[in-house]
């Protein structure tokens, strides 16, 4: 099984009331998340204890840079972001490094699944 984690608990509500329906990872992760897999969404420190919010499936995985982000991808990876900026600001401390509107990200697209 595999999972997509969100370190951040300010993510948990928005995950489960459905607001958050994407996330968008630094680098090109296509060789790591595909469309139709079973996946936890799970909320967590690195190495640390995790909490399974639910099981997903990944509807549609896509690779480009971030200036390509369109509103709606930018919109759907967190509600409260409108431009690529924004993006940008909050991967950058994320991983720890500059990022640039020329960084290839990956935009992983999950629905949840009810059990």
């Amino acid at each position: 099984m595999f999972a997509i984690n969100f370190y951040s608990e300010i993510y948990a509500d928005m995950l489960k009331k459905g607001r958050k329906t994407a996330t968008i990872r630094l680098g090109d992760k296509s060789d790591k998340y595909r469309s139709g897999q079973i996946i936890w969404i799970t909320v967590g420190r690195k190495f640390g204890l995790r909490q399974k919010l639910f099981s997903a499936i990944i509807d549609s995985v896509a690779v480009k840079r971030i200036s390509e982000l369109t509103p709606r991808e930018i919109e759907k990876e967190s509600p409260g972001f409108r431009h690529a900026e924004d993006v940008i600001n909050v991967l950058s401390r994320i991983y720890d490094r500059a990022v640039s509107a020329d960084d290839l990200v990956t935009i992983v697209n999950f629905s949840r699944v009810m059990e």
